[in-house]
């Protein structure tokens, strides 16, 4: 198994969080089942070798989108492949969504709709384009143009609730949500709402999948407890914690951590 990131260019830098590839060796007798978490961020991505099939909950295979954006969730999902595979994908704040697509964030909230779907007959090209690519850099070329173009497309004034998802991203979930609204001068309910617009999420909800992601980050460091992990995350006590990393994964924090969990190949990659 093979993962790496790539950072975007400067001018891209406010919406993409980085670029990233996931590639591996996988045989028909011993399938490659992925675990996609709870994550307050959006991913543009792409399968330009193989397509996984997605788990439902009901434990039936279905097809899945060669290429697509998954929007910002609050559940994990699982898929499979029997192949040799290899993903390209756009690691993107979920503000970011509006500007490149232009649509509330809330809309592609535990959605995964293909790239044609949301970007007409762009989004096909695209996704050739993608496909043909010689190899990975050259894909951060071709969708780092894709991007650019769209902002200029999709030109607005940069809201400060912007600003608000940053700083909760930033301190990982610990930024506190009132003061914020009082920051930039908003009513409670008018900054939740233009929250919801831009996150997915309400900002309580929004908190605590990035907290949750901030504890998936400590992830192979030998040197802390699970409750080091905790409290060190802004967890109140060990259960909310537990409670919360098995909703938002499907995992008791105790598997994921010794790295005994479903799709864990590319995290020692």
């Amino acid at each position: 198994m093979r993962y790496y990131t790539i950072p975007p260019p400067q001018n891209l830098a406010q919406y993409v969080r980085f670029f990233w590839v996931l590639e591996g060796e996988v045989t028909p007798s011993k399938p490659y089942v992925h675990r996609t978490l709870a994550d307050g961020c959006a991913e543009i991505f792409f399968h330009y070798n193989n397509t996984f099939d997605e788990i439902t909950n009901a434990g039936t295979i279905e097809k899945s989108v060669t290429a697509g954006v998954g929007g910002q969730s609050q559940q994990f999902s699982r898929f499979i492949i029997n192949k040799s595979f290899g993903m390209f994908g756009a690691y993107i704040y979920p503000y970011a969504i509006p500007r490149f697509f232009n649509m509330p964030a809330t809309e592609l909230t535990n959605q995964m709709p293909d790239i044609e779907t949301l970007a007409g007959i762009e989004g096909k090209n695209l996704t050739e384009k993608m496909m043909l690519a010689e190899n990975n850099m050259q894909r951060v070329k071709i969708i780092s143009t894709f991007l650019e173009n769209r902002l200029i497309k999709n030109q607005c004034p940069q809201p400060a609730v912007h600003f608000c998802i940053s700083s909760i991203i930033k301190t990982k979930g610990a930024a506190n949500v009132k003061t914020l609204a009082d920051q930039y001068f908003l009513s409670t309910r008018q900054f939740e709402r233009k929250f919801k617009e831009f996150s997915g999420f309400s900002p309580k909800l929004f908190s605590r999948i990035i907290r949750f992601q901030s504890a998936l980050n400590e992830y192979g460091n030998k040197n802390k407890s699970l409750t080091d992990i905790a409290y060190g995350c802004g967890y109140y006590d060990q259960s909310h914690f537990i409670h919360d990393f098995k909703t938002f994964s499907g995992y008791h924090p105790k598997n994921y951590f010794s790295g005994k969990g479903e799709g864990m190949e590319w995290r020692d990659a």
